[in-house]
Order: structure tokens, then sequence, then C-alpha cells
């Protein structure tokens, strides 16, 4: 049965406030900073730039909104660093927020090399909920589910510590899966998920992935759609399917579990499930179909093996774009893929309002109700260095930067930097992320996620970002694909090496397939040096001051212990993204250990 009357009117209800908070952006931002600055008034971060006066009372909204801007500085999180560990150390006073904090999130790590203390309230649970159920909406407009339908989530907690001051901790999406907003979602979206909550929090990410594949078997044919956090998940989740299809088609047969599950309180709420009803006929149908796609390098795997699922779902710009192709050849022609929203561990920002549009094209509404948004327009500086002479110009990367506006003074096509105002105690917090405006639904901006802020690749005068790294990668692996062997990259970071003189970028690909010629790694080496178009790095590898761009290969299973390593300090791996570049010296050493093959680029006559 599709969803009924009452899903779809609360489907309708749901749509409704957003288009209506969306129609009055500009206003609900106004009192969405009112309320902020009501609920934190006085608190010891504030007090800094306000002192004793009581803004709330004393100013009317508009008039606040322009006074918080003007005395209120933008930070960064080491302005907030101090009464984060205050915190964590036990201290109740009213550091950033009245209501005091009892649980902290911990940042994935994965981009800037460590974890960090992120404040999470009630609020995070609730604006969780909110964009899931809102999001879900969306979908069901273009993608209808039945209502009671499966939905197979590989979703991952890792383990949850207290601190010294009893502050529980944890990554953001451990604490959500464990809230009752997640139970919550379940019924009101009425989808559930396959897996018992033993499963996604066992903080054995390999023993849970051999579950949520077991159990989306089991209820093969509940199945509504298939999602996870990132697209990397999926991806690994699928990759993990190849190698131990058999042994899931086994349990299935006989209604059992692998010895390789070993946590007891997950083998009990496992087989509570599949002991009571062995499937022989659904095991042997599955691996007839396994036999067929193994003879066809699993194309359609995801449609072949889940007949019913309508959609594949899960966040896919960014960092996750290189994993797009793989995902299309697991879901095959006629699956769609869904991006998921926009957000961070510091506030969901926007909800993909356009799920029928390919992840490569997909914009996000911003939900003007959950932060106060402010926008720093960026201007790139056209390779000439003068120009930072005339307006401020960030070390490092190559922005220039005017003052920020709000959200209802940005314009199309312009790029900007994201600065949070959050309910949870973090005051015009520069969150590092570019993008770009593509348009307006209402009266809300519709963003396009452009990059990271902070720059990944420099050794002289070079700015080489995310985004320019990975059409660079593109680039190289249009070659391999093209080549007889037909290989492909399972994933790829790089290295600054400044070690030596002249330093130069180093590009380490992890490659699946069969054997690659030397020949075409070499020309995948050159056509990478080639494709970067920075100007800065043009000019000096013509000037030989940056040397020639190195291309490692690493054995397969590299990029697999630098996911185990993230996971082995508290990371999950629904947060888990692979660094595009490291500094980091325990990653290097798995990678230069790992290193099977080195090939230096010739273009530019080196």
């Amino acid at each position: 049965m599709s969803c009924t009357k009452s899903c779809d009117g609360y489907h309708n209800d749901i749509i409704e406030w957003f288009e209506d908070v969306a129609g009055r952006a500009g206003d609900v931002q106004t009192e969405t900073l009112h309320r902020i600055l009501e609920l934190n008034c006085g608190v010891e971060y504030l007090k800094k730039f306000f002192g004793d006066i009581n803004y709330v009372k004393e100013v009317d909204k508009i008039a606040l909104e322009s006074l918080y801007t003007s005395l209120v500085p933008l930070s960064s999180h080491a302005d907030f660093e101090p009464y984060l560990q205050r915190i964590a150390d036990g201290e109740i006073d009213p550091l950033i927020t009245q209501e005091p904090i009892t649980t902290l999130s911990l940042s994935s790590g994965t981009t800037e090399g460590r974890q960090k203390y992120v404040p999470f309230t009630h609020h995070s649970s609730n604006t969780t909920l909110q964009i899931f159920k809102l999001a879900a909406a969306y979908r069901s407009r273009v993608y209808p589910t039945r209502e009671g339908g499966r939905i197979l989530e590989f979703i991952y907690s890792s383990k949850r510590f207290e601190t010294r001051g009893g502050v529980t901790v944890g990554t953001a999406t451990t604490h959500v899966y464990a809230s009752d907003e997640f139970k919550i979602k379940q019924q009101q979206t009425k989808s559930f998920t396959c897996s018992p909550k033993e499963v996604i929090s066992s903080g054995d990410y390999t023993q849970s992935t051999y579950c949520h594949l077991l159990l989306g078997l089991h209820f093969s044919d509940e199945i509504e759609y298939i999602t996870s956090t990132f697209a990397y998940s999926l991806v690994q989740a699928f990759r993990t399917f190849q190698e131990i299809w058999r042994e899931i088609c086994n349990d299935l047969r006989e209604g059992t579990l692998s010895s390789r599950i070993t946590i007891q309180d997950v083998r009990k709420s496992v087989l509570d499930i599949v002991a009571r009803r062995p499937n022989p006929s659904l095991a042997s149908r599955v691996e007839k179909k396994c036999n067929e796609l193994e003879g066809n390098d699993w194309a359609g795997l995801i449609s072949e093996i889940w007949p019913n699922a309508k959609y594949v779902n899960s966040i896919m710009t960014g960092s996750m774009q290189p994993y797009l192709s793989k995902l299309r050849h697991y879901a095959g022609g006629g699956l769609p893929l869904v991006s998921g929203d926009y957000g961070s561990t510091e506030s969901w920002i926007g909800v993909n309002i356009d799920p029928f549009l390919p992840p490569e094209k997909v914009t996000f509404a911003v939900i003007p109700t959950f932060s106060y948004f402010e926008f720093i327009p960026l201007h790139r500086m056209n390779n000439n260095y003068q120009e930072c002479s005339s307006k401020s110009c960030s070390g490092g990367d190559d922005f220039i930067e005017e003052d920020p506006v709000p959200l209802s003074r940005v314009k199309i096509g312009q790029e900007y930097e994201i600065v949070l105002t959050t309910f949870t105690g973090l005051y015009r917090y520069r969150l590092g992320d570019v993008v770009e405006v593509a348009g307006f639904y209402r009266n809300t901006p519709k963003l396009n996620y452009i990059c990271r802020r902070n720059l990944i690749l420099t050794v002289n005068i070079d700015k080489n970002t995310e985004r320019d790294l990975q059409l660079v990668v593109e680039r190289g692996s249009q070659i391999l694909k093209k080549s007889a062997s037909r290989s492909e990259i399972v994933d790829f970071t790089s290295h600054a090496d400044v070690a030596n003189q002249p330093g130069h970028y180093v590009i380490y690909w992890e490659i699946e397939g069969e054997a690659v010629e030397e020949g075409v790694l070499r020309d995948c080496c050159r056509e990478m040096d080639a494709s970067f178009v920075d100007h800065g790095y043009v000019v000096s590898r013509k000037s030989n001051s940056i040397g020639p761009l190195e291309l490692r290969i690493v054995e397969r299973g590299t990029f697999k212990k630098i996911l185990e390593y993230f996971i082995s300090n508290g990371a999950a791996l629904s947060q888990f993204k692979t660094p595009r570049c490291t500094t980091n010296p325990v990653l290097l050493r798995i990678l230069n250990d790992c290193t099977v093959g080195k090939f230096y680029s010739t273009s530019y006559g080196s």
C-alpha cells in the first residue's frame, strides 16, 4: 500500500510549514537571531562584547540584528575551544548557553586532522528530526513509498564516553541514532530501518555492515529505499557484499549467523530476527543473481537484489562526488540517486527540495529557523596577486572577502562563505564552506556547495582546493578507464611534499581491476600535472620552483587501513570522509609503506 491520506496530509503539513518560513525568510531570520540571543542572554561569551546591556529588552529585533553584527566579531573554533573544554571539565556556569550542555559532539577529524568538540543539545536532535521529515516529504512527492516499508540504512554509531566532568561525548550521528527523535522519525515517516539498535551501536563497523547486509536481504521484498549518511559508506558496503555474499546467503538459508559476529547483544538481536524465518528459496534466488552479477562486474547490484527499492539516498556532493561513478554502477541505469541534505556537525543548513535532480545539479534551500545565517562574499583573485591590497584577503587561499551580509541580501551567482549563529552557543562562527547562490525558493536562497574554504595543496604561490584536486584526478582517471585494463580508482588523497626542494605534489591512488601498464600510469600522471590550471602552479612548474607531480600507486586495502585508523581514534563510519590532502604523519606512513609504484610527470618538459 502506498502512503495513506494521513501520511500524505502529514507530508503536506511540513511542506506547507517550510513554504511559509521560506516565503518570510528575512523576517524569520531576524526572529531566529532574537530567539537565540533571548535564550542565551548573559552568557559569558556574549558578555565580552555586550557588557551589561540587556539587549533583548532594550533593543527591538531589527536594531538587535544590526547591533549584534557590529559588536560580536566573526569567530572560528579556536575562539570556543576554551569554553568547550571547561564544559567538558564539568563547569556548569552559563559559558555559551544558558541551558547546561551535557553532551558534546566530536567532529570526524578527517578535514583538519584532529577531532574537535562541538556543542550538542536537544535543539540539535530536534532539527535533525525536522530535516529528516521535511526531506522525506519532498522525496515522497517524486518517489512514493509504501507505508510501513523498510529502509536499508547503512548507519553506524561509535562508542560514547564521559569526560572527567561527566559530559557525554560522541559523534553527532551517534547522538542522533541514540535519541528519542530517531525513533520518532521512523514512526512519523512510516518507514522502519532493517537493523535493531544493537547493530547500529555495535562500535565495530565490519560486524555492523555484515548484519546490515544480512537483514537487508532478509527484508529484501520490503525495502523501499537504501540510504547512508555519506556515499562513501554505501560504496564500502557493496564492495564488502561482493566479498561475503556467499556467507550471507548461507545465513539466510539456514537462519544462522556467521561466527564473524562476536558481539553478544548483536548476535542475539539479529538471530531473534533471522532464526525465526530461514528462507532457503530467497537464498537460492540471491545466489543465482550474484553469480550473474559477478560475471558482469556487479553492474546493477542494488536494483537486482532489491528490486522494489525506489531510490538510493545519501550525501553525494563535495568530497563524496568521486564515489558517484561507482555508486551509479551498483545502482544500475534505472535506479535514481537522490542527494541528501546539507549540514555540518555545527548545524543543519539546507534541504534538497528537488530530489529528481542528479546529484551534480542539486541545490539546498536554506531552512531559516535552524540557525542565523550570514554570508561572506568571496571573489576569486583571478591570479592577480596585487588585488589583496585593496580588500580583505584571507591568507592561505585565493579569495578576496567583503563584509558579511544577511540571508536576505545574497545575490544569485555570487560565492560566499557561510557564517553561523546557533542555538547551541556558536556566535558568528565561520563554517569554512564555500557555496554559490544558485537561485531562490520563495525568499530563501538555494545553495550550490562548492568546496571547503581551507586550502589543501600549496608549495609556493600555487593555490589548489579540494575541488581543483577532484577535477584533476577525474581527468587522470579517464585515461585509466579507457585503457585495456578498464581499471578504476578506489580512492585517492594527496600531499604537498616540501621536505626536499623543489617541493612537489604527491597524489596517491588505490586502483582495482586488472594490472595496469606502467605507460598508462605515466600518462595519467602527466595528464593530472597538466590539468592544474591555477596560475601560481603553472608559473611555478614552468620555472621549476615546483617539481614534477608524483603519482604513487598503493596496494589494495590501503584506504581501508586509513578508515580503520580514524575509527580506532573515535570516528564513526557514518561520518568518515577520506581526507583529500594530508600532513598527518600516521596517514603518510600508511600510504608510503603501502606504495607499490611511483611515477613522475613529464609535463612542462620535466
